[in-house]
C-alpha cells in the first residue's frame, strides 16, 4: 500500500502543513500568501477538504470559513509534536485575523518565517525554556509562566533576534495588561513586539505600555494595516526594530 503521504502534490502538502502549524487557515489568508485570487485558494483548500486532509467549519456566519488539518492530513505533511486545531465561535475571529496577518507578514518579509504559537509551543516544551516568550513570573512549584505571543517572526538567516506579534481583539483588565507589557519590556529573548488591536483596544494598551516604560520595544498598528503593502510600511515605520 501506498503511503499516504505520496498520494498528494507537494502543494496541497505545503497548504495542509501550514494549516497545522497555524492551527486553522481562511481562503483569503491563502490567496495573500500564495499571490492568487481568493477563488483559486478556496478551491486548493476544498480540494484538500474533499481528500480528507484538511476540515472546513464555518462557526461564525459572517465571517470567512476556517480550514484546519486533519489527522490524516497532519500525518500526509510530516507534521509532528501538534495536535488537530479546535475551532468554535469563541476562538474563530481571532484565529481569522492570525491567519490574514501571518500570510501579510509572509508577504512583507520573505527573509523572515511566522511561527505560530503553536509550533512555539512545542519548541519551547522540547527546549524547556522560553525561546519568543515574555515571563510573567512564578507558579507556586517554581515553574515559569509564560506569556506567549499570537505569532513570531524569525530571521532565516544571521543571529538576529525574533519580533512578537500580538493579536489583540479584546481589552484586557488593565492589571493583567501592564503586567503583560512589562514582560515584555524585560524579555531578552525578543527584539521587540508588535501589537495589532482595533484603535479601542490601542487605547489601553497605550496606557499600559507607558505605565510599563515599554515604549521602545512595543509598537503598535491597526488590523486594517495588514495587507502586505500596508504592513510593511506601517511596520518599518513603527515597529521597534528593523526587520
Amino acid at each position: 500500500m501506498v503511503p499516504i503521504e505520496k498520494r498528494h502534490s507537494p502543494e496541497r502538502v505545503a497548504i495542509v502543513r501550514w494549516a497545522a502549524q497555524m492551527g486553522a487557515v481562511t481562503a483569503e489568508a491563502l490567496a495573500v500568501r500564495e499571490q492568487v485570487s481568493i477563488a483559486s485558494a478556496r478551491g486548493r483548500l476544498l480540494a484538500a477538504t474533499r481528500e480528507g486532509l484538511l476540515l472546513r467549519r464555518r462557526p461564525l456566519s459572517a465571517q470567512p470559513a476556517l480550514f484546519s488539518a486533519t489527522r490524516a492530513g497532519m500525518r500526509s505533511a510530516d507534521v509532528c509534536g501538534l495536535q488537530p486545531a479546535r475551532v468554535g465561535a469563541a476562538n474563530a475571529h481571532h484565529t481569522i485575523l492570525c491567519a490574514g496577518v501571518a500570510a501579510a507578514l509572509e508577504r512583507s518579509y520573505p527573509s523572515h518565517e511566522v511561527m505560530g504559537e503553536r509550533e512555539l509551543r512545542r519548541e519551547e516544551h522540547q527546549r524547556g525554556a522560553p525561546v519568543a516568550s515574555a515571563v510573567l513570573g512564578s507558579a507556586p512549584d517554581g515553574t515559569r509562566l509564560l506569556h506567549r505571543p499570537d505569532l513570531v517572526i524569525w530571521p532565516r538567516v544571521g543571529c538576529r533576534l525574533p519580533v512578537a506579534v500580538e493579536v489583540e481583539l479584546t481589552i484586557k483588565a488593565p492589571r493583567r495588561l501592564l503586567a503583560i507589557c512589562r514582560a515584555w519590556a524585560r524579555c531578552g529573548c525578543v527584539d521587540g513586539v508588535l501589537y495589532i488591536a482595533p484603535t479601542e483596544v490601542q487605547r489601553a494598551l497605550a496606557r499600559a505600555i507607558e505605565g510599563a516604560q515599554a515604549g521602545d520595544r512595543i509598537a503598535l498598528i491597526t488590523p486594517s494595516a495588514i495587507g502586505p503593502e500596508q504592513l510593511a510600511d506601517s511596520a518599518q515605520r513603527t515597529i521597534p526594530v528593523e526587520l
